[in-house]
């Protein structure tokens, strides 16, 4: 680090030699071209010699001190060696100065024809000999001669400073800025950083110095513009691994909340399948190294400030379902080996970001110190109401991931195109990427799926659950007495002809009205007693509400039969007020649209209840039906390592732009285009081979239209099918817009339109005028979430 040492400069210039920087040629003019006399030579001289002294020490410091991280180029620095004699001296030579400043203007005004004049010189010439060395006048030449070779030398050091910075900082090859299509914007920031880098102080606080280096270091480490620099020294990030030991989390969960009690109940009736788990995941990888994220869960509902409804109800029959799903994602992140901090408040959460006080008006100025965020809508709103500007920087948004029971659609996600088209609610419009909503089932491709577990049965266990089901044993899937209300009597009427009908609705002293007398009410059951019930009963029955929750699963895993309603016609938001004002319009066919789909008979049987020769029919099919216990795959704990392990590793960064051109050709017997395997194919997750391009019919969705290809329609794929040369049809007007239903053709107009905005790629939008064109994907068995070459 340089820094120049006013004490050494005094010492080299003690002697006059100050007006080595003084060239010869500007010297001489000086002298000829003046009418002052000898007498006042040795004014000019002092004069012109602490000039120099100043621009010296102006110039150089500016040139050093620019070097030391927090100082702008233009700092002159005033750390010296011996500090208080340095300034001692400093301060003589600006009363120095000053004195002789006012002599020289009185000599401006001496006529040198006068003989008062003469005398009034030479009082001057005596005033001034008084403050420098005898003989000054005598070294000049001598001291002019040596200008020129001291101007080399100092202009050696500058240089040789210089070098040596470009040696630490990397070589110029190493600065060349780089054409990543990956970091669009960094050609254009350096540019601007040339022009403007001394706008602002803060740039050379963060070691700005007007070089290349310097400039792609900032927008590489400071910024996000461009691309890491390989020749830095970056740190080896920690390595993940796993983890089947609990202890440490359920410290982390801490205690004082009956939703807690319950979330830590579930981690440790689960601990043994979890560590099993990870075992098989970690055989599986193949001991592949997995880089360990440091990583935040902020459970925003379970917090005072959100208002906290569900912890006061965990023992009086509430909703259970996000609690059973934040437990399993706080182990999966526990057993996956990540560096974890949990948050339960807002208070918490201001501390783990180094949020300032304040109501948010302040951005972060740090970095995050976070790789990933979970949390969940209520957890949003809190982070904008302390994070302010900084929660909108890309910089931020990205790390976010948002646990999101029922989905967001894209066109709700795009806060001007939803203010402007009609799909703005009271959620979404965060414009994020729709795949850092992370949803509780597959039923929304724009999102990724996150899921939960249910217990898993070895052989034994479900061999011994066959023996001992109770054949005409039925039991409600309802906890709350209000779900009992009318419109259930015609049905259940139908099942106690057939079997003994349970319930488990919380009560407190009396048996609630609701509940008719020949249902066997256990009231609200512990987890084990209600595992317990279930394993002995033939049928799980639904009553339409609530939505999409665990307990179906946990029954069916159990080795019952689940029968659920048919709706006619499907609720939405549109005609559903439990799904109003929520970012989406997919259309729900039953009570548990995952069970009716990825599962089916014999496990699962959905009819119409109004229809009571159906019903009827459906009860008596379930009784002579033999089934074994059945869990899906992605619903074990191992299913979710896996996903949750993909998730992280692979979901990162921005996706690069996908280059035009002829990529695709026709699969064979199919209707489908898939990526032509001599094109060059650009790094992606999912990866291009597992692209299946199709087109939709008119008013169809791509959800729709890949499903009717056992597909999966894969949003992160849009953007290498957003070209003329994926639609294979002839367009006589090719645009691109603002529209969450392109990219997409009308064969009928031959208008085909691209989309413009990549936040609203959509696979759930549909049109009537236009067929989509639609990225489908393979998948795994088992797992959805991931194709068969995503690990």
């Amino acid at each position: 680090m340089h820094v120049l040492d006013c004490a050494a400069v005094l010492d080299l210039f003690s002697d006059g030699s100050f007006l080595l920087f003084l060239p010869s040629s500007f010297l001489f003019i000086l002298l000829s071209s003046t009418n002052l006399s000898l007498s006042s030579l040795p004014i000019f001289v002092v004069g012109i010699g602490f000039f120099s002294l100043c621009f010296l020490m102006t110039s150089l410091g500016g040139q050093f001190s620019a070097k030391r991280l927090g100082d702008s180029p233009f700092t002159i620095r005033t750390e010296v060696m011996g500090g208080v004699e340095s300034r001692g001296v400093l301060r003589k030579i600006s009363d120095m100065l000053e004195v002789i400043l006012k002599r020289m203007d009185s000599l401006s005004k001496l006529d040198n024809s006068t003989t008062s004049d003469t005398r009034r010189l030479d009082e001057l010439s005596s005033a001034i000999n008084r403050f420098q060395p005898a003989g000054l006048v005598e070294r000049i030449q001598a001291i002019a001669q040596n200008v020129s070779n001291m101007a080399v030398r100092v202009e050696q050091i500058l240089q040789n400073s210089m070098a040596a910075g470009r040696v630490r900082d990397g070589s110029s090859s190493q600065c060349e800025v780089p054409r990543d299509p990956r970091y669009p914007d960094c050609p254009g920031k350096v540019d601007w950083m040339r022009a403007r880098w001394t706008s602002d102080p803060c740039y050379a606080f963060y070691g700005v110095d007007g070089s290349d280096c310097s400039f792609l270091i900032y927008l590489s480490e400071v910024e996000w513009f461009c691309p890491p620099l390989a020749w830095r020294n970056h740190s080896s990030p920690p390595t993940a691994a796993f983890r089947t030991d609990l202890s440490s989390l359920l410290d982390l969960v801490g205690t004082g909340k009956e939703s807690l009690s319950f979330m830590k109940r579930r981690m440790r009736r689960l601990a043994s399948q979890w560590g099993t788990a990870a075992q098989r995941l970690h055989a599986k990888l193949r001991q592949r190294w997995r880089e360990q994220k440091k990583i935040l869960v902020h459970v925003g509902f379970l917090t005072e400030e959100s208002g906290d409804v569900f912890s006061p109800k965990v023992l009086k029959g509430g909703p259970l379902g996000e609690m059973v799903q934040w437990a399993d994602i706080l182990t999966a992140l526990h057993v996956l080996g990540h560096n974890l901090k949990i948050s339960m408040s807002v208070k918490e959460l201001q501390g783990f970001l180094g949020v300032p006080p304040g109501r948010g008006s302040c951005p972060l100025t740090g970095p995050l110190p976070f790789d990933l965020i979970y949390t969940d809508y209520h957890g949003m709103q809190q982070m904008k109401q302390h994070m302010g500007l900084s929660l909108k920087r890309h910089k931020y948004v990205c790390h976010i991931r948002v646990i999101d029971t029922f989905g967001t659609e894209p066109a709700y996600n795009h806060e001007d195109y939803a203010t402007l088209h009609g799909y703005r609610t009271n959620w979404g419009y965060w414009n994020l990427n729709s795949r850092q909503y992370m949803t509780m089932f597959p039923h929304t491709p724009d999102n990724s799926f996150m899921g939960f577990v249910s217990e898993e049965l070895n052989d034994t266990e479900k061999s011994s659950i066959m023996q001992n089901k109770v054949n005409n044993m039925a039991v409600v899937y309802g906890k709350e007495a209000s779900m009992w209300k009318q419109g259930k009597e015609g049905f259940l009427q139908i099942l106690h002809r057939y079997m003994e009908v349970h319930g488990t609705v919380y009560y407190e002293t009396q048996r609630p009205p609701e509940v008719p007398a020949y249902v066997k009410n256990h009231g609200l059951l512990p987890q084990h007693e209600l595992q317990t019930l279930l394993r002995k009963a033939k049928l799980f029955i639904g009553f339409g509400f609530p939505y999409e929750g665990p307990a179906p699963l946990e029954a069916i895993a159990n080795g019952c039969i689940y029968l659920q309603p048919k709706f006619h016609p499907p609720h939405s938001s549109l005609n559903h007020e439990f799904f109003r004002g929520k970012p989406t319009s997919r259309e729900v066919s039953s009570q548990h649209p995952y069970a009716e789909q990825y599962i089916g008979r014999p496990h699962v049987m959905t009819v119409d209840y109004n229809n009571s020769q159906e019903f009827d029919s459906a009860i008596r099919e379930i009784m002579s039906t033999k089934v074994e216990p059945y869990l899906p795959y992605e619903y074990t704990c191992e299913g979710m390592l896996e996903r949750v392990h993909a998730y992280i590793q692979h979901q990162v960064g921005s996706p690069s732009p996908a280059s035009p051109g002829p990529q695709f050709f026709l699969l064979p017997n199919s209707s489908a285009l898939t990526w032509a395997p001599n094109a060059n194919a650009p790094p992606a997750w999912p990866p291009l081979s597992s692209l299946r391009l199709l087109a939709s019919q008119e008013g169809q969705s791509c959800v729709e239209a890949c499903q009717h290809a056992n597909l999966v329609c894969e949003p992160a794929l849009f953007r290498f099918v957003n070209n003329k040369e994926a639609l294979q049809v002839q367009c006589e007007v090719v645009e691109a817009e603002v529209n969450h239903v392109f990219p997409a053709f009308s064969v009928l107009r031959r208008e085909c339109g691209l989309q413009k905005d990549p936040l609203l790629y959509s696979c759930a939008g549909l049109s009537p005028k236009y067929r989509r064109l639609c990225p489908c994907r393979d998948y795994r068995r088992g797992q959805v979430a991931l194709c068969r070459d995503c690990l």
